[in-house]
């Protein structure tokens, strides 16, 4: 009997050594071990700490940053990317921080950068670890390997130019109406008046996108674009805080209203579905919105190949419909604004995109082969994704010991991709790198950037983002309706506090003063 206590109370010992060695291997021994890899490479970096590695640090200048706003000449970066200048300005563009016990280079540098994104298979999207900000957006931006080739092959006749020409009109109708409310607030007496532009842009692109994605089911798709918007202000009070496992469990306020809403997109978004398949089933249906183009892409992939593997399910079509949204409205409403706050402070530019829109359009409603023809607006457009890209950071890692120019990454490693910073660097666009200057691209992309990576505002590679077309193209017309009604300026109540959420957004909103013309 004593043997068998003896040989119970021993296994029991050897359990919590062996757990005690692989937790001391997880929290120190293995992120010091990778640390050292990274210095033997040459790589700067900040020392790791236990446990959390620079998250504290990373949480309290983000904070102190978003305190004040900044004034309207001053450099940006530091406060959309705080934790992020402060090392590169201490340890250089290549360098290494911690996302507790993760290491994360921070890359800067346009060949790198273009080998990561031509290199998709080795530099993956890396994993989401918060079930909560799962529930934001997954679809075709968070798959890889063959998942991502089978679903970026069915989504793209959705964003085919000859398709997207056929939703021209949406955007008008959508701009339209945003228009005439704000001539409804000049009244005849009121030549002028102040508007946060913010809002209403943001429900402009919502509408697109539910006439867009849903087209005849668009007032379901408003208010499903509605919820996606108080989800992503719930995810993200969620992500900046510590992920402890289990805690989406826990019946908060918050987790039970996330959950609410999740239950109520998905049944929504399921009952649209459910409705267009029956009418593709009884041979009526149009396919002129995203929707219908994608089930019907979906559909021909499976008859194909003979087998439902090879389409997508209906659980993957609704996470699709999702990044519709989330990914549609947030890039053309952050453009558009930051558009509109730039030109306002450039009456210059403003007045030079007006006269060209009414020399090549009049009162025209704009085609897609006008939108095209808009030099001016295009350089413009440009120049914002440049100062302001949607994206201020990428994020890509390594699965397995992987060579990245002349350096060698341990296997789980992070990467992020500075794209704000790449933007903004004096050694790649000169003295005036951080200066609003459209004239940079009047003889296009790949002269300004000398065939560079150094403008990546929607990625780049095979994995480009698969809506650029649709957001160019949303915001001229956009833009094209506001020169012709309005001249605009920056109000004095206007706040300079450019902030991540996700994308890179106004904090305090775009008060300016409209005119009517």
């Amino acid at each position: 009997m004593e043997v068998y206590t003896i040989c119970y109370v021993g296994c029991i010992i050897l359990m919590l050594v062996s757990f005690v060695l692989r937790f001391l291997n997880f929290v120190w021994l293995k992120p010091k071990k990778m640390e050292k890899f990274l210095r033997a490479q040459g790589l700067d970096g900040n020392p790791y700490k236990f446990p959390f590695g620079d998250l504290e640090e990373m949480v309290h200048l983000i904070v102190e940053a978003k305190t004040k706003p900044i004034g309207l000449n001053d450099d940006i970066v530091p406060r959309v990317l705080p934790f992020v200048h402060k090392a590169i300005a201490t340890h250089g563009k290549i360098c290494f921080t911690w996302m507790g016990n993760k290491p994360v280079v921070q890359i800067s540098e346009p060949l790198m950068i273009r080998e990561i994104f031509a290199n998709y298979h080795q530099f993956q999207k890396p994993s989401v670890n918060n079930p909560l900000t799962k529930l934001l957006a997954t679809g075709l931006i968070d798959t890889d390997a063959n998942r991502w080739v089978k679903h970026r092959k069915i989504i793209n006749p959705a964003f085919h130019f000859q398709k997207l020409k056929h939703m021209v009109p949406a955007f008008y109708v959508s701009c339209n109406e945003m228009i005439k409310t704000w001539e409804e607030m000049l009244s005849s007496d009121k030549s002028s008046c102040e508007v946060d532009v913010w809002p209403y842009l943001q429900s402009f692109s919502s509408d697109v996108i539910s006439r867009t994605a849903f087209g005849s089911s668009f007032e379901e798709g408003r208010r499903i674009s509605q919820l996606q918007q108080e989800q992503a202000e719930l995810v993200i009070m969620a992500e900046q805080s510590v992920y402890i496992p289990g805690s989406r469990f826990l019946p908060t306020r918050s987790n039970m209203r996330i959950k609410e809403i999740e239950r109520e997109v998905r049944a929504s978004i399921r009952s649209i579905i459910d409705k267009r398949v029956a009418m593709m089933e009884a041979g009526d249906v149009d396919n002129e919105d995203l929707l219908g183009i994608l089930l019907d892409s979906n559909y021909k992939e499976i008859k194909q190949n003979g087998n439902g593997c090879f389409g997508l399910s209906i659980e993957e079509v609704i996470e699709e419909c999702k990044l519709f949204y989330f990914a549609g409205q947030e890039t053309t409403a952050n453009l558009l604004v930051w558009t509109m706050i730039l030109l306002s402070q450039h009456t210059d530019w403003q007045t030079h995109a007006r006269n060209e829109v009414l020399d090549l359009l009049g009162e025209k409603k704009p085609d897609t082969d006008d939108l095209s023809r808009l030099k001016v607006v295009n350089m413009i457009l440009n120049e914002v994704l440049r100062l302001y890209p949607p994206g201020a950071a990428l994020g890509r890692m390594t699965h397995e010991q992987t060579k990245l120019g002349n350096i060698t990454l341990p296997a789980g490693t992070h990467i992020q991709l500075n794209t704000i910073f790449l933007h903004h660097d004096h050694d790649l666009w000169g003295h005036d790198a951080k200066e609003f200057n459209p004239d940079r691209f009047s003889k296009g992309v790949s002269y300004a950037t000398k065939g560079q990576a150094s403008y990546v505002p929607f990625g780049g590679g095979p994995r480009i983002c698969i809506g650029q077309n649709f957001a160019m193209m949303e915001a001229k017309m956009a833009l094209v309706m506001i020169l012709r009604r309005f001249s605009f300026e920056l109000s004095p109540s206007y706040s300079h506090a450019p902030h991540v959420i996700v994308t890179l957004q106004s904090q305090f909103g775009a008060h300016l003063i409209l005119h009517k013309l």
